[in-house]
């Protein structure tokens, strides 16, 4: 006969209670040879609910060997389903075993042991990334404190920065406790470094996949699988958007209209921001939007636009088994081809020398390896929708790719020697460019 057993877990020991009659069956004491003790006492053919809690898959790991089954509760859901105004352990495990016994228990994903590592490596970085930047913060609250003027270089704690800090004219105190933070700043950099060593793994290919989007790179891919976990509990990617909490709030009753709010917030909100903002620095189709947006709707808005259409992609280019098709050319450059050999460069400017803050958009040039047989496809096949000559299409709308001429004028490229773009031919593209309007 099949028992159902619910635990309410504390820190220090666990209160067991039978469904069945709702008796109190015994108080295990939270170490691992208590546990082990109780999971002896259990037949084959229980099953165990427990609450999501700090310690709960620790318990999930020690009795799993002696039951059918241990079963994770969501305690935000069970909250939400049944409330009662007297708490007791003993009512707690009676709502579980109600709702367990209805099939209305909101269960819980458990990871695999390699997940559930990953997962515990990068909370463990982000606790050091948080304390660097409380560390930080202190140094320049000294500064500011005593009227020191901003530093002049990029990063106070380079070198060049921390040259010109120990110019500055501060009590003996103040340049102690600076001192000390320096070195505690020194020694977070190590354990970073450390841990980025243990999170990025070099044989992953769904790391390798989700890296082939524009700012995306080992360490934030490895936070977005570790916190993923398995794609295929996601039926589609409006499941995967609610799960990182990017969903929006929706309230409606009776025939008036549906009004939608802020977004939920729930899930790991690490896993939220981190893929976003790595690619809103980045210059490519995703800062694009986030600009475009932004100019719009305002920055907050945009973030989290673009952090929704993130969750999409990566809910597609890992259900699919397929890179992003606007990959960076030095990354499809370097997996596609072994010699590394560069063949042209592909240029993009995202506008002219205007400032950027004024014109909302960036000014970014940069050269890199792409793939040779990238003028062979349709245009149609680029998702563009028009091409104009570069005397009618305005620079901060477009992208201007540029080639060697050495490449055009190759003889194992025949079929491109007479191609024209615009209103040139492509044998006359010597250092010249033509526009494709975004």
């Amino acid at each position: 006969m099949r028992r159902v057993i619910l635990m309410d877990i504390h820190h220090i020991f666990a209160e067991v209670v039978l469904s069945k009659m709702l008796r109190h069956y015994r108080r295990v004491g939270m170490t691992r040879s208590g546990l082990e003790g109780f999971g002896r006492s259990l037949r084959r053919t229980d099953e165990i609910v427990v609450e999501a809690t700090g310690n709960a898959m620790a318990v999930v790991r020690v009795l799993s060997p002696y039951v059918d089954r241990v079963i994770v509760a969501n305690p935000m859901q069970v909250k939400a389903i049944a409330h009662a105004r007297i708490k007791t352990d003993k009512i707690d495990a009676g709502v579980l075993a109600q709702l367990h016994a209805s099939g209305f228990l909101p269960e819980v994903w458990v990871p695999d042991e390699r997940t559930e590592r990953l997962r515990r490596l990068v909370a463990r970085r982000n606790q050091v990334v948080r304390h660097r930047t409380r560390v930080r913060d202190e140094v320049h609250g000294i500064l500011q404190a005593h009227l020191v003027p901003k530093c002049p270089h990029a990063d106070l704690f380079n070198r060049r920065g921390r040259v010109w800090l120990e110019r500055q004219v501060l009590p003996d105190d103040e340049r102690a406790a600076i001192a000390h933070h320096i070195r505690e700043i020194d020694r977070l950099a190590e354990d970073l470094a450390h841990l980025d060593r243990e999170i990025a793994p070099v044989d992953d290919v769904q790391v390798r996949r989700l890296q082939t989007i524009t700012g995306v790179n080992a360490i934030v891919a490895s936070g977005i699988i570790a916190a993923v976990g398995d794609i295929r509990r996601f039926r589609e990617p409006q499941k995967l958007v609610s799960y990182f909490g990017l969903n929006p709030r929706v309230r409606q009753s009776g025939l008036g209209l549906a009004q939608y709010g802020r977004i939920s917030k729930h899930g790991r909100s690490h896993a939220r921001a981190m893929a976003a903002w790595a690619a809103a620095k980045a210059p490519g189709p995703l800062r694009a939007f986030l600009l475009r947006i932004r100019n719009k709707r305002g920055h907050q808005v945009a973030a989290v636009a673009l952090a929704r259409k993130l969750a999409v992609l990566i809910w597609h280019l890992l259900t699919k088994e397929q890179d992003y098709f606007w990959a960076r050319p030095a990354l499809v450059a370097a997996l596609s081809s072994k010699s590394g050999k560069r063949r042209w460069y592909l240029a993009i400017s995202f506008g002219s020398k205007v400032p950027a803050r004024s014109r909302g958009i960036d000014s970014v040039i940069f050269d890199v390896p792409v793939r040779t047989d990238f003028l062979e496809w349709p245009l149609r096949r680029l998702a563009l929708p028009s091409v104009r000559s570069p005397s009618r299409c305005s620079s901060s709308s477009a992208f201007r790719i540029r080639s060697e001429s050495a490449f055009f004028r190759s003889s194992s490229n025949p079929s491109l020697a007479n191609t024209s773009f615009g209103s040139r031919p492509a044998s006359s593209w010597s250092r010249s460019s033509f526009s494709i309007a975004m």
